[in-house]
């Protein structure tokens, strides 16, 4: 699918300081850092400086598309504002043993955060 925003970008490609849309349009923030393994072409995610402060962790499946004037996502404005943030110790989740979803997300969340700090 091309958006309005131009030509399709792969996320080795984008920087920080791309702008971020919500799925309606509104700007929600800037990229901040990508989170990928790029050896293996795998695609975990963003952190976005959001607009009014903090930044949120955005998981790759709710990015809709990557072009080279911005990024959108899944997501409308209202439920932007509910991502999880970046943190060095996030909440733990209780799960199934055979329920990963909660370790992966946890897992980037933290390395969201080394990328923040600097401790990566």
């Amino acid at each position: 699918m091309t958006g309005d925003r131009g030509a399709p970008m792969s996320y080795l490609t984008l920087e920080p300081g791309t702008p971020v849309f919500a799925s309606d349009g509104g700007e929600v923030g800037r990229v901040a850092h990508v989170l990928a393994d790029p050896e293996v072409d795998i695609f975990d995610g963003l952190v976005v400086d959001a607009r009014g402060g903090g930044h949120r962790f955005v998981d790759a499946p709710l990015v809709d598309r990557i072009e080279a004037g911005g990024v959108t996502l899944t997501l409308d404005v209202a439920a932007v504002k509910g991502l999880p943030e970046p943190s060095e110790n996030p909440a733990e989740m209780s799960a199934d043993p055979d329920d990963t979803a909660e370790g992966d997300l946890t897992r980037k969340l933290r390395r969201a955060w080394d990328l923040i700090s600097g401790n990566y």
